[in-house]
């Protein structure tokens, strides 16, 4: 897979973000089955609990478009380490079945499966047939 395109998007999505508490900026591109590139960046509240990530940013606007199938999602932030989805996203990421997830920093990528960063989330309540 090309992650280029994603990584792309999802800096440039970053540079929106608002993020007056935290001063952390985050920017996430989901790639849907149809091709189709949605970007999200984190959106903080006074209120952290409020605050929206930008995983769900990203997927609330696929969705808000009438997608519903995605094949990866690229996360970036211009951190030590790559930054890893926190748990509301992988439970998000989980529901639309997004597989395969790139974290980004300025100098290093890490590539995982879903399946790693939220160990089986398709059984239980989300076993469901295709």
């Amino acid at each position: 897979m090309d992650w280029e395109k994603l990584v792309q998007a999802a800096w440039e999505a970053r540079e929106n973000a608002y993020s007056p508490y935290s001063n952390f900026q985050v920017g996430a591109a989901l790639l849907a089955e149809d091709g189709r590139v949605f970007s999200g960046c984190n959106v903080e509240n006074i209120s952290y609990g409020l605050t929206n990530c930008a995983e769900r940013v990203a997927i609330g606007a696929a969705v808000a478009a009438g997608v519903r199938r995605f094949v990866a999602v690229a996360v970036v932030a211009d951190t030590a380490v790559p930054i890893s989805p926190c748990g509301a996203c992988r439970q998000v990421l989980a529901e639309f079945s997004v597989k395969r997830v790139l974290l980004v920093n300025r100098t290093e990528r890490v590539e995982f499966c879903l399946d790693d960063l939220l160990p089986r989330a398709s059984t239980g309540i989300l076993d469901r047939p295709e």
